[in-house]
């Protein structure tokens, strides 16, 4: 199952301002990060110097640092300073291939695959994210488990009567991910219930994988 357009690739708050984390959808990685000032971005994870993943670096204002060589990168993917020779005025052909990004759900969307045009990601209600569950699982057979109607990468189903939003990613041809999202304002009574539900799909899905 191959996905393309709007992915979901991580929950909001799990990527704080000045943090990065490295993901992957479709097998292709992408680091994400949020700049201090608490705008997200998505860009393929190589620093085009050494090949350094950029999700090992560190944000500086709206700036992203490789770990290797410290050069740094604004937020149009831009080299703009190279600490070995601080007066060089860089090539402007340095850069960081970046995707399409969006923020919509309680989610952080990358466009697929990179490169593509993007048109408007949807809007979708405000949503608190609850976990990011990563499944060793293709992306159908997980699907399937869930009993629910895809539309696009999102799933709607209800658990112990709280309305759950689901974006599911495609990690690999074997692995997946799925980013669970619940309404805000949901008590937190109601959270240790829904976390057990993840842990009891996570193990359902992967004991059907162990025997296929």
């Amino acid at each position: 199952m191959t996905q393309t357009g709007w992915v979901p690739v991580a929950l909001s708050k799990m990527i704080e301002p000045g943090t990065s984390a490295g993901v992957v959808a479709e097998g292709a990685e992408i680091v994400v990060w949020r700049d201090t000032s608490g705008t997200a971005h998505a860009w393929e994870d190589r620093c085009p110097h050494r090949g350094m993943k950029m999700s090992f670096g560190f944000v500086r204002g709206d700036h992203i640092a490789c770990l290797y060589h410290g050069w740094e990168y604004d937020e149009s993917g831009t080299c703009q300073y190279i600490p070995a020779h601080p007066d060089l005025e860089v090539p402007k052909s340095i850069c960081v291939a970046r995707y399409g990004v969006a923020e919509s759900g309680g989610m952080i969307w990358a466009h697929l695959p990179l490169g593509s045009e993007p048109a408007a990601a949807s809007e979708l209600p405000v949503m608190e994210g609850l976990r990011s569950l990563y499944l060793d699982a293709p992306l159908a057979d997980v699907i399937a488990a869930l009993g629910a109607e895809r539309t696009g990468s999102m799933i709607a189903i209800e658990h112990a009567g709280v309305a759950l939003r689901i974006g599911v990613q495609a990690v690999s041809e074997r692995r997946s991910a799925l980013h669970i999202t619940l309404p805000e304002g949901t008590p937190d009574s109601a959270k240790p219930m829904l976390l057990d539900w993840c842990e009891a799909l996570r193990r359902q899905v992967e004991a059907r994988e162990a025997v296929a």
